[in-house]
């Protein structure tokens, strides 16, 4: 715990003028981003007698080691900055809202030539429309199947609608009426176009130019005895209001406007937003954050702006937006919002009427949103730290382990031999910091020395960070120090092995325990505690002790260790796997130098397989475009040398496959794996982790 004294600017160091401030603990990680009218009032808030600061704030400068701040030139540029490294950096103290799920809009491409409506999720990309958020993806659905009678625009996948204009067939839609068919030209692109921009204007609110151009239709139909044609226009207009009663009116006045509420006790507050176009309900969404800062109503609804419009421009901000509380000052807030319209937003509470009354809903709707999450999160927050407090007393730390490093060795009869490294805080997954490694000092399988080469390369990058911020010095071999240059910056941003944890948790029994304390201790690391979890009996073992700690089966504790050393299982595992598959899918054209992917396709297209391209001749490979001489004297040779490829066998019926079954890398399709077995040359791609 540092002494706030100890990082205390010196007087009138700190200028008197707008700007953002960040706290940095002492491995350099950012741990909290403010911002402020003037840094000079606002730090040296922060720097008063500890007894005087709220319980949060006071852990928060204790866990500081350092303060940094930029100066900017007006507080909207301060709001603007602020947000940009909460998102950066992420940091432990600030609010952060956890969207309680990723909320699917109906969207329309209009970034494409022929637009196509669908549900999407995650991130929003250029040049598409989006309605919504819905609370659930069938309500999408439902809307548009409805409004797809009378705006029936492209719905396909981009698959699809090649093989229907490969075909010439239009899919199922095309048939009944759902869908204008572009992909078989029965429309141009520029009606389809124009038919997705109606789409998007009834989704917008304007309706009523549809329905009095769709009744005048059917009355002209009907007057012209074409009383098919007028049911038709009947049943389209019947969807179109169903599609509208969806979306009760809520505000008469046609307002565009997003009204929050929060709700909020001591620990936890809860945000929900209701978005109201064109006087409807359009969508609706939610967030719950942990109040780990001294904040009050009007900072949560300044931070819920900054989550809901910090990546928005344009029309998706609104011109009005109703909340329970302001944020103080207001001014560059208000301006903020109005630069991202690009016109003036008005940001203020509901007095009266109808907006006071849909903001009296709104709010109802966060407290049972916060009632609701605290029953499902109550029992998994006691449970967290009863767990992490049983593994502190059984293993006699000193504090329970926030941070909990698991390490497991997987291999294939000693061939592919790799590592993982996952990592959990406060019992959860921290999935953007796992590391892989391959064991790289012997052939072989040998787990407790491989386990002993692994947590040497771990903790001897850590020391060399240490080293490399100036909180370490000694005679550490450079060699270690100079493969660090590929590590990032330390501006706060994560590094690979920056920080340590409290608890090494290795899966295997004693002599894998033993390699670990033993790496440890080499590399004169003695305040990082060690133990292993044996598979046979669920056996605790910890270091320089005859037995094991054993935890009661119902311990949580127990089931913790248990999830840590599966998850490292499976991802150790999933590498293994990976590796073994790349392996099985070499053939002989990747051991030539300097020949990429494209142009080993391009020889085994031109020659229909290996096996043929290894009985032509230098002249002959030379035909091939982008294979000069010197590069077919170099294929020649290597093939001539390598072992020819053994035939593809079906396993089912003994046949032996003939060339064709030779795939681009020149090794079948299917190939023999160690045990005899089937092996496809697929393979699942682990995408989290970084190889070490």
């Amino acid at each position: 715990m540092a002494d706030p004294s100890s990082y205390r600017p010196k007087p009138g160091q700190i200028p008197d003028s707008p700007g953002v401030y960040k706290f940095r603990d002492e491995h350099r990680r950012v741990i909290y981003v403010g911002k402020a009218k003037s840094l000079r009032q606002r730090l040296a808030n922060y720097f008063q007698d500890l007894a005087g600061l709220h319980p949060r704030t006071r852990t928060m400068v204790t866990t500081a080691a350092s303060v940094e701040w930029t100066v900017v030139s007006t507080e909207v540029e301060a709001l603007q900055l602020e947000y940009s490294w909460i998102k950066e950096f992420d940091p432990r103290f600030n609010v952060k809202y956890r969207d309680d799920k990723s909320y699917p809009y109906l969207a329309v491409t209009m970034n494409e030539q022929f637009p196509r409506v669908q549900v999407m999720r995650g991130h929003k990309k250029k040049g598409v429309r989006y309605f919504g958020p819905y609370a659930h993806a069938w309500a999408i659905r439902d809307t548009v199947d409805l409004l797809l009678r009378v705006f029936p625009v492209r719905t396909c996948s981009a698959g699809v609608f090649k093989n229907a204009a490969r075909t010439g067939r239009p899919c199922l839609l095309g048939y009944i009426g759902k869908c204008s068919a572009p992909c078989v030209e029965r429309i141009s692109p520029e009606d389809h176009r124009e038919l997705a921009e109606e789409f998007c204007d009834f989704m917008t609110g304007r309706t009523g130019t549809y329905l009095r151009r769709l009744e005048k239709q059917m009355r002209e139909a009907a007057d012209e005895m074409e009383y098919e044609r007028a049911a038709r226009l009947r049943d389209d207009i019947e969807a179109l209001k169903k599609a509208m009663e969806k979306n009760a009116v809520v505000l008469a006045d046609a307002t565009d406007a997003d009204l929050i509420a929060v709700a909020e006790d001591e620990l936890e507050a809860a945000v929900q937003i209701f978005h109201v176009r064109g006087g409807r309900v359009r969508g609706q969404r939610g967030w719950v954050t942990d109040k780990v800062e001294a904040v009050t109503t009007g900072d949560l609804v300044e931070h819920a702006l900054q989550q809901l419009y910090g990546e928005e421009r344009g029309d998706a901000v609104p011109k009005e937006v109703l909340v329970p509380a302001l944020p103080d000052p207001v001014d560059p807030v208000q301006q903020w919002l109005s630069d991202r319209r690009s016109s003036h937003v008005s940001l203020r509470i509901p007095q009266r009427g109808d907006k006071k009354a849909l903001m009296e809903t709104v709010q109802r709707n966060a407290q049972q949103a916060l009632a609701l999450h605290k029953t499902k999160r109550a029992s998994d927050l006691t449970t967290r730290s009863r767990a992490l407090e049983e593994i502190a007393e059984a293993l006699d730390l000193d504090s329970a382990p926030l941070r909990i490093e698991c390490y497991d060795i997987s291999h294939l009869q000693g061939d592919d031999v790799v590592a993982s490294m996952v990592v959990f805080e406060d019992g959860l997954q921290r999935k953007s910091e796992y590391r892989r490694f391959q064991i790289k000092g012997f052939e072989g399988q040998d787990d407790v020395r491989s386990m002993h080469e692994v947590i040497t390369r771990r903790f001897r990058r850590y020391l060399a960070e240490k080293e490399k911020t100036g909180e370490w010095t000694d005679g550490e071999n450079a060699d270690d120090t100079e493969r660090l240059n590929d590590l990032k910056d330390d501006e706060g941003r994560p590094k690979r092995f920056a920080y340590p944890p409290q608890l090494v948790v290795v899966d295997g029994g004693q002599p894998q325990v033993a390699a670990a304390r033993r790496a440890l201790d080499e590399l004169g690391i003695d305040d990082i505690a060690v133990c292993g979890l044996a598979k046979r009996l669920e056996e605790v073992w910890v270091p320089d002790e005859d037995d094991p700690v054993v935890l009661p089966r119902t311990s949580e504790g127990l089931y913790l260790l248990q999830r840590v050393r599966d998850e490292a299982h499976r991802f150790a595992i999933t590498y293994q796997r990976t590796k073994r598959a790349k392996r099985f899918r070499a053939g002989p054209l990747d051991e030539v130098p300097g020949l990429g992917e494209t142009r080993k396709q391009a020889l085994v297209k031109h020659f229909g397989s290996v096996r043929k391209l290894r009985s032509a001749t230098i002249d002959q490979i030379c035909e091939v475009p982008g294979i000069g001489r010197k590069t077919a004297e170099t294929i020649a040779a290597a093939l001539a040398g390598a072992a020819p490829v053994a035939p593809a066998v079906n396993t089912a019926t003994g046949e032996i496959m003939d060339d064709e079954a030779d795939d681009a890398d020149g090794a079948p399709e299917t190939t023999a794996g160690p045990s005899g077995e089937p092996v496809s040359a697929g393979a699942p791609d682990e995408r989290r982790g970084q190889e070490t």
